[in-house]
């Protein structure tokens, strides 16, 4: 008898189980501090989730305070999150890896952060270098109206340009002259930067500057490019991040202009729309 309320016992409990856990919604999200936090924030906007007070821009998952469903996250890096997204039932996509992966933040996703946000796309130099002339140039290239208007005629809210006041593409305290004949490394990732950069090269090249652009597919390996001084600049992240990074290596990235915003946002994996998460669309 007494082993008969056992196997009882054992299947409620297995019973019990296997229904917390399909009550469980999962959502894969960056797992780099910055971005987990954006990740949380786009919940809370949404009303799906609170957050601690003070938990600010770094949020992590231990700072959920309620939800209206039983959350789990897979953190995991930023560029593989397209790629499990069919295993969870959403994901939560840093733009270029949602752009590289074939999705539309604007018409493909569930949920998109406003473009007004603290999250602007930056270049970055390292310190000591800000105030060169290749440094200027560079800037002035990427802040000038055609990339504004490439950025918002090519991306149509999916990156939003944010330079306030375009320039015609050059500095007039630069002395292009001497800078004729040289030669500005540049690290980014692909889509949007590399794509941005073709528009700052083809200003350049009309003062006989080369923007020789590096390609990269993570988040890590161009800011150490600019440390070590292998390479002059980078363009691939957001303030946060590079403020973040700063912090936690010890490295002395230095922002020289804002040029974008990509929205975050989350996209269904084996959920089709946001009721899983008790939103309606």
């Amino acid at each position: 008898m007494k082993k008969l309320i056992a196997i009882v016992l054992s299947l409620v409990f297995t019973l019990s189980l296997a229904t917390a856990l399909a009550d469980t919604v999962t959502i894969a999200v960056p797992n780099d501090p910055t971005n987990e936090g954006r990740a949380l924030l786009l919940l809370q906007s949404a009303g799906v989730l609170t957050l601690k007070e003070g938990a600010g821009l770094e949020a992590t998952k231990a700072d959920i305070d309620t939800s209206l469903v039983e959350i789990e996250l897979y953190e995991v890096e930023a560029a593989l999150v397209p790629e499990i997204k069919v295993d969870v039932d959403y994901a939560i996509i840093n733009n270029n890896y949602a752009l590289q992966a074939g999705l539309n933040p604007v018409t493909d996703s569930l949920l998109i952060e406003n473009a007004d946000s603290p999250y602007v796309n930056v270049v970055s130099v390292k310190d000591g270098n800000q105030d060169t002339d290749a440094a200027k140039a560079l800037a002035a290239a990427l802040q000038s109206q055609q990339v504004v208007d490439f950025i918002n005629d090519t991306y149509a809210g999916s990156a939003v340009a944010t330079v306030e006041a375009p320039t015609d593409g050059y500095d007039a305290t630069v002395d292009y002259d001497a800078l004729n004949g040289t030669t500005i490394s540049i690290a980014a990732t692909p889509v949007p930067h590399v794509e941005v950069l073709q528009i700052a090269k083809e200003i350049l090249e009309a003062k006989g500057i080369t923007l020789d652009i590096i390609e990269v597919t993570d988040y890590v390996t161009p800011n150490e490019f600019v440390e070590s001084g292998d390479v002059f600049a980078n363009y691939f992240a957001h303030q946060p991040y590079q403020d973040n990074f700063n912090e936690g290596n010890g490295t002395h990235l230095v922002t020289i202009a804002c040029i974008h915003v990509e929205p975050m946002a989350l996209y269904g994996g084996q959920q089709s729309d946001l009721a899983a998460l008790g939103i309606a669309d």
